[in-house]
């Protein structure tokens, strides 16, 4: 991974913009889920995916989870929302921005310790790294926003990328420094033009590993490369939602069965959105028939048919789950992908 393909992929979507709103609100609509849910499961959250937008966008509360996983969820969005806000306004990140995301995100949680410092020593749990003193975060604090408002002459994405490093390095709060440090990272990015990083569940490993490494005096190669590729991925899903591959997939590639479909052809073909088709792959609901050397998904042109099976039963009102169980029963289907 390198910043140049990460440029050549931000050129492209640049080049498809204004996106057509439809495709924007959904876009908006399926990051704010995805980055609530990854970000919390990050830090221990229970709440699955599907759970993560069922309390968020219907406001219903989920069977066997606490009351603090579903405030995490829906603090996490209304932070998302003010983020969101403050790329409107187009200037610098303030020392008060910061204290009122981390607010939002502690709020009705610890609300003694949302958005003000720590005043005692903490530990990262399982690290050895060591954390400035408490006495020392105010002053770091307006260092490392002084920092921001100089702009340093960096690549947006490593700049987002050192924002976030050294704000959990000084670890100002007694909890909610990740989640606070991600919302950050995005809204720089998205200050920027680029769409915000999702740091996947099953990166956290090598995603706490890199940070560890970095802060205890190591190269920061692997944090980097890795924030790197989640905004990669995060822009090939706008290409895709703009109806371009990015550039690494061919429109019309040779199958047995016929012309194989990037995700933009069959989200149009079907009348679904890519967020949508995205999520019937996380569930086993559709499948790519390839993958070029680029990543990008082709899909035969029997995942059509799929597809409209789906919208078919989700029309008889059963759930995706449902669907899921049943579609590839003898019958179920009426064809594979």
């Amino acid at each position: 991974m390198d910043i140049q393909s990460i440029d050549a992929k931000k050129q492209a979507l640049d080049r498809l913009r204004p996106l057509p709103p439809e495709s924007l609100r959904s876009l908006e609509a399926w990051f704010r889920v995805e980055l609530t849910y990854t970000s919390n499961a990050l830090e221990g959250n229970t709440l699955s995916r599907r759970e993560t937008a069922v309390v968020l966008e219907k406001g219903i509360t989920v069977g066997g989870k606490s009351l603090r996983e579903h405030l995490e969820a829906t603090n996490h969005a209304r932070a998302i929302d003010f983020v969101t806000a403050l790329v409107g306004r187009r200037r610098a990140i303030s020392e008060q921005d910061v204290l009122r995301v981390h607010e939002m995100v502690l709020e009705g949680i610890d609300s003694g310790n949302a958005g003000s410092y720590r005043t005692v020593p903490v530990r990262i749990a399982g690290s050895t790294v060591v954390l400035p003193n408490p006495r020392r975060v105010p002053d770091l604090m307006q260092d490392f926003c002084a920092w921001l408002r100089v702009k340093p002459p960096m690549h947006p994405v490593l700049l987002a990328a050192d924002a976030h490093y050294r704000l959990v390095t000084i670890h100002p709060f007694v909890d909610g420094n990740g989640r606070t440090a991600r919302l950050l990272m995005n809204c720089l990015l998205m200050i920027h033009g680029y769409p915000p990083a999702i740091i996947r569940p099953r990166d956290r490993a090598a995603y706490v590993g890199a940070l560890e490494t970095a802060q205890l005096g190591g190269s920061r190669t692997a944090y980097d490369t890795l924030i790197m590729r989640a905004v990669d991925r995060s822009l090939d899903i706008y290409l895709d939602a703009a109806g371009d591959g990015g550039g690494g997939a061919r429109s019309a590639a040779a199958s047995p069965d016929g012309p194989l479909l990037k995700i933009g052809q069959l989200s149009k073909a079907v009348g679904e959105t890519v967020p949508t088709i995205r999520h019937w792959m996380k569930l086993g609901l559709l499948h790519p028939a390839q993958s070029t050397p680029a990543g990008y998904q082709l899909f035969a042109s029997a995942a059509v048919e799929r597809c409209r099976r789906i919208q078919v039963l989700k029309g008889r009102r059963l759930t995706l789950a449902e669907i899921s169980a049943t579609i590839d029963e003898p019958g179920g289907s009426g064809a594979a992908s």
